[in-house]
């Protein structure tokens, strides 16, 4: 598989500028970790490519239990996911995801929306 970087993205740099001795920077490796998850938990049904409903609760509940509140909640679950699924086809997408990260850094860091 054939990967392409854009122009700014040097793959084969590794964070020299910072004080952490480890081969991947945090931000790099907290990517890596979210990737991995996501593929994880998509993968239970056959598919990594997106979240069922069912997976998606799954991750919530197993991954962000303390940054969405009530997420063994049903009702919870189908509101989030219908917020987030674009195209309203009962599943997640890795980029459909992201916004809930991005909504939940942006809340625990802070910053204003």
């Amino acid at each position: 598989m054939l990967v392409v970087y854009p122009d700014y993205i040097n793959p084969n740099l590794f964070c020299i500028s910072c004080s952490i001795s480890s081969t991947l920077c945090a931000m790099e490796s907290a990517i890596n970790t979210l990737v991995s998850e996501f593929k994880t938990f998509a993968g239970k049904d056959g598919s990594s490519d997106t979240l069922s409903k069912e997976e998606f609760r799954s991750l919530v509940a197993c991954q962000l239990p303390n940054f969405v509140q009530n997420s063994s909640d049903p009702a919870v679950i189908d509101q989030l996911m219908g917020s987030l699924d674009e195209n309203n086809d009962g599943e997640l997408t890795f980029l459909e995801f992201w916004q809930l990260i991005g909504r939940l850094a942006n809340k625990h860091g802070g910053f204003s929306q």
